[in-house]
């Protein structure tokens, strides 16, 4: 279920970060025309789902000419700064020195976010020409101490990146020069209108504390919000990431992730550990941060430094698969598609966009893996309670139970909506069209068709909001989080003869739920054999205590079963390499 939201200044990734990235499917060979079709299929079928970033990974200025590979020497576009601009020919746009502006300026238009990928302080191309450092706030040459100041003076050839050693070396952050050359870098990117920015070979392996800390300087005193991102997460340990996560906003915790079983299974022990060491979402650059497991390689991809496109399908099994993006969520880790969108099948885009996976993923509290005896592993983690008894959200319009609306005339051209199914004694939840927002022709053609704006509070110049970015609970309504209304398709609904009130934006339709007492449950099996939920149950110690009550009602995620417990998890077969994914609503 992905919920309304009301949109407000909010902290910079208050949610785990959802997108696209490049590098599973493309390697680093994608081009301007490649990277825009893409786009445009995220904007229509992924960004309802809140997949909102679209970032290009490694080496967009590398010329993709005979000789060239990840491990080339020779072969990137730099300026006369000795700054990494995009090669003209892959992306065309970039010409006259434009950088990714043209780019940004249509993903913007989309409603989408640009990213991409940077490597540790600067190339060996740039050192070996002996460029000149650009002052920003001289728009000439850097200068200090009597000297004009070059890349010679400045990088350290000795400390190059350990999975690149020929295209980047750290700068000395230390140095006055250093720190020029950092924010020449950083704020071009923000000039270009960049939005996410994964810093590569500065972490794990790799630290680099003093640029990761300056890097983070320039962002927070840049007016526009740049999510920043570290890789890869090589060597990670919640106590090297501590130092961190307060100057960023997520951080790989391991290795580069592909589509083998090994490369899932090895998540698991790193999700425990930073769950139990409270680091997922905690205070990061202005706003939070979150532990990293890399991004999902789903779908049709390529293999890693490649020179070639998307050209195989992932090598996970669908029960893989499935392990995976609800270890993902559960673990509120980064959701980051890797896979070829233009090549997107039915089941993987059924995963990505699960509404319990991106609800979990999103909004859950107090995640952790209990302990397990033998080759299984359970992980348990329960939702937030709300103080309100009913919450709205957005789930499928075939699902029956959207039916609940009502509509009531309270003056001309004014209607009270309201919920009134399943509540009870309970006040009905309302929400109040107003028809004052758009021009006079506007306004009789939207609302001709029956298309209204809906505000929480009736007379307030604040709208409801399509969007999968936070849940909105009754107690919300009462609140200050809401916008001005706007001319947004994110605003516009429909209520239909079915009692269904239907989003424009999504096509999904809005539902009011119980937003306590709920918990998620997850048990991975680890073993190639199937084994039942039942025996997995029986190795943890103490077993489980779900509530003080009699029953629950319980629905598995990718059965669709349902039915009543009675405080434990009904016996269920689990594939090898599989997972069990309950929902447990206790009375």
């Amino acid at each position: 279920m992905i919920h309304f939201s009301v949109l407000s200044q909010q902290e910079l990734a208050s949610i785990p970060p959802r997108g696209w990235n490049s590098y599973d499917s493309f390697s680093w060979t994608i081009s301007e025309q490649e990277f825009m079709q893409s786009a445009e299929i995220i904007s229509q079928r992924l960004k309802p789902f809140g997949y909102e970033y679209v970032v290009v990974d490694y080496l967009w200025y590398r010329r993709k000419v005979p000789g060239a590979d990840p491990t080339a020497h020779g072969f990137d576009v730099i300026d006369e700064w000795g700054r990494v601009i995009p090669d003209p020919v892959r992306w065309p746009s970039s010409k006259g020195g434009v950088g990714f502006t043209e780019v940004a300026n249509k993903l913007h238009s989309m409603g989408l976010k640009l990213g991409i990928h940077v490597m540790r302080g600067i190339s060996w191309q740039a050192y070996d020409a002996n460029t000149p450092i650009l002052d920003t706030s001289t728009g000439g040459p850097f200068t200090a101490a009597g000297k004009e100041w070059h890349a010679q003076d400045i990088g350290i050839k000795e400390r190059s990146c350990g999975w690149m050693q020929q295209g980047f070396m750290s700068v000395d952050a230390n140095l006055e020069a250093g720190r020029a050359f950092l924010r020449s870098l950083y704020e071009q990117y923000a000039q270009w209108g960049v939005d996410f920015i994964k810093n590569d070979c500065v972490f794990g392996a790799d630290l680099e504390k003093d640029q990761i800390t300056f890097v983070s300087d320039i962002l927070q005193s840049l007016q526009r919000p740049i999510l920043y991102s570290l890789s890869p997460g090589t060597s990670v340990t919640p106590t090297m990431s501590k130092d961190v996560a307060g100057l960023t906003n997520m951080y790989r915790v391991t290795a580069d992730d592909w589509d083998t079983w090994g490369d899932v299974a090895a998540h698991f022990d790193v999700a425990r550990d930073y769950a139990a060491a409270n680091m997922i979402g905690a205070q990061g650059l202005k706003g939070k941060s979150w532990p990293d497991l890399d991004m999902l390689p789903l779908g049709w991809l390529t293999d890693p430094a490649s020179n070639q496109g998307p050209h195989r399908p992932s090598k996970l099994t669908i029960e893989e698969a499935k392990t995976q993006i609800t270890l993902w969520a559960i673990a509120k880790s980064p959701l980051m598609f890797g896979g070829d969108v233009r090549n997107l099948d039915n089941a993987t885009y059924s995963l990505i966009t699960n509404p319990t996976v991106l609800e979990i993923n999103s909004f859950s509290s107090n995640n952790a893996e209990l302990p397990t005896g033998g080759a299984t592993k359970a992980s348990v983690q329960q939702s937030t309670r709300y103080l309100q008894k009913h919450s709205l959200g957005l789930t499928s319009c075939n699902d029956p139970n959207t039916k609940g609306w009502s509509i009531e005339a309270l003056g001309q051209n004014h209607q009270q909506i309201c919920w009134k199914e399943n509540l009870g004694t309970r006040k009905p939840f309302c929400v109040y069209s107003r028809k004052h927002l758009l021009a006079p022709s506007d306004e009789q053609l939207v609302y001709g068709q029956g298309k209204l704006h809906l505000s929480a509070i009736d007379g307030m110049n604040v709208c409801l909001d399509a969007s999968p970015k936070r849940k909105l609970t009754s107690k919300e309504t009462r609140s200050s989080f809401f916008s001005p209304c706007r001319k947004h398709a994110h605003q516009m609904w429909e209520l239909n003869g079915d009692g269904a009130l239907i989003s424009n934006y999504s096509g999904l339709c809005a539902v009011v739920n119980k937003a306590e007492g709920e918990t998620y449950i997850a048990y991975f099996n680890l073993n190639s054999e199937q084994t039942t939920v039942a025996d997995m149950v029986k190795t943890v110690p103490g077993g489980l205590n779900l509530s003080n009550n009699s029953s629950c009602k319980y629905r598995e995620v990718w059965s669709g079963r349902e039915g009543v417990s009675n405080e434990t998890i009904p016996s269920m077969t689990v594939p090898g390499h599989g997972c069990a994914l309950f929902v447990m609503n206790c009375a």
